[in-house]
């Protein structure tokens, strides 16, 4: 399969501390991978490093793109691109409206504005983005976004923390649309997009049928394999006593 994305050897440092000591990793054309690891591990970050915010320094490697190198790129280049992310903990816009950024980000915005119901976000389209919003509101309000944006690889951070059992079920279905139901504007055309989903419990697998997964521990990816075997051993071992980092191939 064609690679997506492609990330070779990468260092990066927040502040003065480095946090990705080495990443290597991979995700291919219609692919979904998730990323385990304990926290601190520097999951969110390596997430924020291919997003290129400007809080996070590459100091060597490189991130590829479709077969381009991006590691100068923007965070609004590489939206451009194709690329899109949904943030753990996403920052409060005061004075822009939910709706006017959904519109403004799109094409497709005021069509995706008409299904806003089914996220349970039609009585949010006039406020403030995430100003007063609870955990499973900014949830729906970054996929009713995501929807809008239509990006052909997609960064979830953790897209089930913070959601009670009421919404799990809603956000883990619009996840699924997003990665297997892709509407262009256009008509009805199926697309399947890539994706890299950072989860610590593994309630969102309960809804995505993900290929791969990788372990990432101490700023390194130290190992790889089906999504459901690791967090099997996860959960019965821990990381620390992870024998599938002992057994598998080394990245």
């Amino acid at each position: 399969m064609t690679e997506m994305l492609k990330i070779v050897d990468l260092h990066a440092v927040a502040g003065e501390r480095e946090i990705l000591k080495g990443v290597n990793l991979s995700v291919s054309e219609g692919e979904t991978c998730v990323l385990f690891g304990p926290n601190g591990s520097g999951k969110s970050t390596l997430m924020a490093t291919i997003m290129g915010y400007s809080t996070i320094e590459v100091t060597s490697g490189q991130i590829l793109f479709k077969g381009e190198d991006i590691t100068e790129l923007s965070v609004d280049q590489r939206a451009k691109l194709g690329i899109g992310m949904m943030m753990q903990r996403p920052p409060n816009i005061f004075g822009v409206k939910l709706g006017d950024l959904i519109k403004a980000s799109s094409s497709c915005g005021e069509e995706v504005l008409k299904d806003a119901s089914k996220f349970k976000m039609q009585n949010f389209l006039d406020r403030e983005v995430n100003v007063g919003f609870s955990g499973g509101e900014i949830k729906r309000s970054e996929l009713l976004q995501l929807t809008a944006q239509r990006p052909d690889f997609i960064l979830l951070d953790e897209p089930e923390s913070g959601v009670d059992l009421e919404n799990i079920d809603l956000i883990g279905s619009k996840v699924r649309d997003l990665l297997y139901k892709g509407r262009s504007c256009m008509g009805n055309v199926q697309r399947h997009v890539s994706s890299l989903v950072i989860t610590h419990t593994g309630q969102i697998l309960d809804y995505i049928g993900a290929d791969r997964a990788y372990v990432m521990k101490e700023g390194r990816i130290c190992c790889s394999g089906r999504p459901m075997d690791l967090l099997k051993e996860i959960k019965e071992n821990g990381y620390g006593e992870c024998a599938t980092c002992q057994t598998m191939i080394k990245l």
